[in-house]
């Protein structure tokens, strides 16, 4: 009877599982054997990622000058200009959540203005509270 618990060799350091309660569990024999996927080693995954030349471009602006750092904490807002409530004596009818983490560059431009807002009050000794 083959893949029965009595063929299932004892447990070997390198075929235990650390589980969060700190219990150990062998690995069924199917699991240990496994077939490797070949169709990957002879196709190499394609990734299609239009988006990552200009997440490249924009994580390596360097911010330069004081005027460049304003510009760019004035034009990225710090929080969505999109959400809103809307209210009708005293009680909400309608609230939009903020859009602004559905578009796909939200990271970076984030960091671009971090960036910014860094070299503003590290180099330039401003007070970025203006800007936030």
């Amino acid at each position: 009877m083959k893949g029965s618990r009595s063929e299932i060799s004892p447990a070997r350091p390198e075929h235990l599982i650390w589980i969060s309660r700190e219990v150990n569990i062998t690995l069924s024999a199917s699991l240990r054997h496994a077939r490797p996927r070949i169709h990957s080693r002879i196709f190499p995954r394609i990734r299609f990622a239009p988006l990552n030349p200009l997440r490249q471009w924009l994580n390596n602006i360097q911010i330069q000058s004081p005027e460049a750092a304003r510009k760019i904490c004035q034009t990225i807002p710090s929080h969505c200009p999109f959400e809103r409530t809307i209210r009708f004596l005293g009680y909400t009818i309608l609230y939009i959540p903020p859009l602004c983490k559905l578009n796909p560059l939200y990271p970076e431009l984030v960091a671009l203005r971090f960036r910014a807002l860094c070299y503003l009050a590290d180099e330039c000794g401003e007070d970025v509270s203006l800007y936030c």
